[in-house]
């Protein structure tokens, strides 16, 4: 019973910490990179559609990003979904057919800015984790209460949390460590 929770606890924590990866790779540096706009939907027929599916995103330079529409009646709502989104700060140009995102360089106020969102996304990336091993507590906790499981391997299991969550944290760590050299 409690290693099917720890599973369940390991599994939401491993969700939460690729999401918060996923969040932070997200957010503009000095170069290109197609992963920029993964995170931007646009409204196609009537349902939020991620823009990697309504057109082709290409980096040709280390300073611009390409984005052709497979339709060209949607290339206004790509626009005005890539203007919408702050964590990006990019202003589009639009010549009918293609959509040019010139990357600027990244002054020092766009910095702290930019710090100040990777700080937030990790922060919720820390709360997710927090909320997955509070989760599996409370799952034994009340497994240890309905009899299932005896204190000893209740205590045993939180000790286990405890580890398991320490891990995920220095897993986090490391590779904080790792990107910023």
């Amino acid at each position: 019973m409690i290693d099917e929770i720890l599973v369940e606890t390991e599994q939401h924590m491993t969700t939460a910490l690729q999401a918060m990866q996923r969040d932070l790779s997200g957010i503009r540096t000095g170069r290109a990179t197609t992963s920029l706009l993964d995170g931007i939907r646009i409204e196609y027929y009537g349902t939020a559609t991620p823009l990697n599916q309504v057109a082709t995103v290409s980096a040709p330079e280390a300073r611009l990003l390409l984005v052709k529409p497979y339709e060209s009646s949607v290339i206004g709502d790509i626009e005005k979904a890539i203007r919408a989104d702050p964590a990006l700060g990019l202003n589009p140009s639009n010549d009918g057919e293609l959509i040019r995102l010139p990357i600027p360089e990244l002054t020092g106020e766009r910095r702290i800015a930019l710090t100040k969102v990777a700080r937030h996304r990790a922060e919720e990336g820390r709360v997710a984790v927090r909320h997955a091993r509070r989760d599996g507590l409370d799952l034994m906790d009340e497994a240890k209460k309905e009899g299932e499981v005896s204190e000893d391997e209740s205590r045993a299991g939180h000790d286990r949390m405890q580890t398991l969550t320490d891990d995920r944290s220095e897993e986090r760590r490391v590779g904080k460590e790792c990107r910023s050299r």
